[in-house]
C-alpha cells in the first residue's frame, strides 16, 4: 500500500476514536483518584510524509474519567496543533496524543507505530523540538467535559 493509504486509513480510524469537538453534552465521571499520566503528541498530513512526535511528558495530578479515559484529550492535540502551525509554520496536519499510566507500554505502543510506518509506508519521522513544546496540564475545571 502506498504511503498516503495507510495515512488516510490512519486518520479515518482516528475521526472515530478521538471526539470531534472539544465540548460535549455528555457529562464523564471525574475519578477521585489523581493519576500521573505520560503523554506523546503525534502529527501526520496528507501532504507529505513526514510524522512528527513529541517527547514523552509527565502529567501529574491528572482526574482519568471512570474508563480510564483522559477528559478533553482533544484539548491536548490543539496544543500540538497550535504550535505546529504558529511556531513551525505547518499547516493542514491531525493531531492525536497517545497516553498511558505506564511508561513501558506507551514506549511500546510508540515504538511499534513509529517501526510500523517507517517501514511500511516509508514515513520520515521527526521530534518535535523538546526545548520550545510541552504539554501544558489543564485545570481540573477543564478536565471534566459538562
Amino acid at each position: 500500500m502506498k504511503p498516503i493509504k495507510y495515512i488516510v486509513c490512519l486518520l479515518t480510524a482516528l475521526l472515530f476514536v478521538v471526539p470531534t469537538n472539544a465540548k460535549s453534552n455528555i457529562k464523564l465521571k471525574k475519578s477521585d483518584k489523581q493519576e500521573t499520566i505520560y503523554i506523546v503528541g503525534v502529527s501526520a498530513s496528507f501532504t507529505d510524509s513526514l510524522m512528527y512526535f513529541t517527547d514523552v511528558e509527565i502529567l501529574e495530578g491528572i482526574h482519568l474519567d471512570k474508563n480510564k479515559f483522559l477528559p478533553n484529550r482533544m484539548q491536548y492535540s490543539l496544543q500540538l496543533k497550535d504550535y505546529l502551525e504558529r511556531e513551525e509554520g505547518l499547516t493542514d496536519r491531525t493531531c492525536f496524543v497517545l497516553f498511558d499510566t505506564n511508561r513501558k507500554k506507551l514506549d511500546k505502543r510508540i515504538l511499534k507505530m513509529k517501526r510500523r510506518y517507517q517501514k511500511e509506508s516509508k514515513m520520515f519521522i521527526q521530534q518535535v523540538n523538546p526545548n520550545t513544546f510541552h504539554f501544558t496540564p489543564l485545570k481540573d475545571e477543564e478536565n471534566t467535559e459538562e
